[in-house]
C-alpha cells in the first residue's frame, strides 16, 4: 500500500474516528469466512514498526529496538511520531539499539548535561534574541541538532530503512507525512510540542507535534508490509488513578495523554497490529529526560517478554503460510 510523501502530493484530510472504525468493520465483513492466503514461502514477513510519541517516556522505545536487534529483525518500514520519529530515525539510519542507548545516556544522563546543551543552543540563538526579543519557546531544529549523534543523516534518502515521519500542520489541521527531503526538519516538526517549542516552518507547512493527530502511526508502518508492530509509550492512568494534587503542568500533559489514547484506540481499530506493547511509564513526567536511566530500565523489565511474544508470533505467521500437503 503506497502513500505519497508530502513532497509528492498535498496533504489529505485525516480520517475521522468514525471513518477509521468503518474501515475496520468493512475489512472484517469483506474477509468473513475466507481462509488466509497461503504463500509457498518460509521466509519471514515484511515487518513494519510504528514508534509512538510520549516525550521523555519515549525513551522506552530503546529496549524494544534492542530486543528486535537480538532477534535479528530488520524492518521493511519504520514510522514514528514525535520522540518515536527521532529514535526511529536513528534505527533507520543503521544505529543499533545498544548504540542508541549509549548515546542517549551520554546526552541525557544528568540534568547538568541536558542544561549544558540547552544553554549552548540558546547561545547560538543570541542574534535572534536581540532581533526578536526573548522567547520562552525552544527551537526544535536546534534541539534536534544538539542531541543527535555526529554523522546523523541529512536526508531521508541516506537512511537504510524507509522511514515515515508524522507531524501536524497547525494551519490546515491535517496530518503531514514526510518520507523524503530533509530528515532533520521533518523530525523537528514532529517533536514540536505546542507551547514548549516554536512551530517549525518546513515544506510550505507550519508544523507542530505529530501526536496532535496521530500518536501511534500504524497506518504509515502498514505500507507494503505483512506484519505490524506498534510500540505505544503514551502511558496509562494506572499510576495516578487516585492522585488529586495535580500541578497545572500535570493537567496540561495529562489532558494531551487522554487525547492521544483516544486517537490511538481508533487507529488500532483500523490498523490492528500483530504485536502491540504499552510499557507502564505514566509515573514519569513528559519532560523528565534527566531520568533517562530509570525510563529505559522500565522497558528493560519487559524486554524478554516482548522477545518471546514477537518470536512466537513471527513463527506462527510463517507456519500459517506454508502449504499443508496431504499424505501420499
Amino acid at each position: 500500500m503506497f502513500r505519497p510523501s508530502v513532497d509528492e502530493a498535498p496533504a489529505k484530510r485525516p480520517l475521522t474516528p468514525l471513518q477509521l472504525r468503518g474501515m475496520a468493520v468493512a475489512h472484517k465483513l469483506a474477509n468473513k469466512g475466507k481462509e488466509p492466503e497461503r504463500k509457498v514461502s518460509t521466509s519471514g514477513p515484511r515487518i513494519g514498526v510504528a514508534f509512538g510519541g510520549g516525550s521523555a517516556r519515549g525513551l522506552t522505545h530503546i529496549p524494544y529496538i534492542e530486543a528486535m536487534d537480538d532477534l535479528g529483525i530488520k524492518p521493511a518500514v519504520i514510522s514514528g511520531t514525535s520522540i518515536g520519529a527521532l529514535i526511529g530515525a536513528g534505527w533507520a539510519s543503521g544505529i543499533s539499539g545498544k548504540d542508541i542507548r549509549e548515546h542517549t545516556l551520554e546526552v541525557l544522563g544528568t540534568m547538568r548535561t541536558i542544561a549544558g546543551k540547552l544553554w549552548a543552543v540558546q547561545l547560538r540563538g543570541l542574534g535572534a534574541i536581540f532581533k526578536n526579543g526573548i522567547s520562552m519557546q525552544l527551537d526544535a531544529t536546534s534541539i534536534v541538532d544538539a542531541f543527535i549523534p555526529p554523522g546523523f543523516p541529512e536526508e531521508f534518502k541516506d537512511l537504510k530503512v524507509p522511514l515515515y515521519v508524522v507531524a501536524t500542520d497547525f494551519q490546515s489541521w491535517h496530518q503531514v507525512v514526510f518520507n523524503n527531503g530533509q530528515l532533520r526538519s521533518a523530525i523537528a516538526g514532529s517533536i514540536a510540542i505546542p507551547t514548549l517549542f516554536k512551530p517549525v516552518s518546513y515544506a510550505n507547512h507550519l508544523l507542530v507535534d505529530g501526536g496532535v493527530v496521530n500518536p501511534l502511526p500504524l497506518d504509515q508502518a502498514d505500507i507494503d508490509t505483512d506484519f505490524l508492530i506498534g510500540i505505544d509509550v503514551n502511558g496509562d492512568p494506572s499510576e495516578g488513578i487516585t492522585k488529586t494534587d495535580h500541578r497545572a503542568l500535570d493537567i496540561w500533559f495529562g489532558s494531551a495523554q487522554i487525547m492521544m489514547h483516544s486517537l490511538t484506540a481508533h487507529m488500532m481499530a483500523a490498523y490492528p497490529p500483530d504485536v502491540y506493547v504499552r510499557p507502564h511509564v505514566a509515573d514519569f513526567g513528559a519532560l523528565e529526560y534527566w531520568r533517562a536511566r530509570e525510563i529505559i530500565s522500565r522497558g528493560d523489565a519487559d524486554k524478554e517478554r516482548f522477545k518471546r511474544i514477537l518470536d512466537r508470533k513471527i513463527e506462527d505467521y510463517i507456519a500459517e503460510r506454508i502449504p499443508v500437503t496431504g499424505s501420499k
